[in-house]
């Protein structure tokens, strides 16, 4: 029988090295998607507070909430 392997993809999401970033919202823009169920936010990086970067955020969210970044090299469009 061949065991399997823990998986280790929470762990390495869980410290800042493993490839994501933590920000904070720092504005709630509005709402957008087809059915209004995306809001777009603007948030700051936690570890370089002076960039910011506007995101489309799906599900519940609010100013002040902590998000995890997989990728944060792309920046949402914004709101027509």
């Amino acid at each position: 029988k061949t065991q399997r392997q823990p998986n280790n993809a929470t762990a390495s999401t869980m410290d800042n090295t493993g490839g994501v970033q933590l920000v904070k919202v720092c504005r709630v823009i509005g709402r957008t998607g087809n059915t209004g169920n995306v809001t777009q936010v603007r948030v700051e990086f936690i570890n370089d507070s002076k960039r910011t970067i506007i995101r489309n955020v799906k599900g519940p969210v609010r100013e002040g909430d902590i998000l995890t970044l997989m990728e944060w090299e792309r920046e949402a469009r914004r709101l027509r």
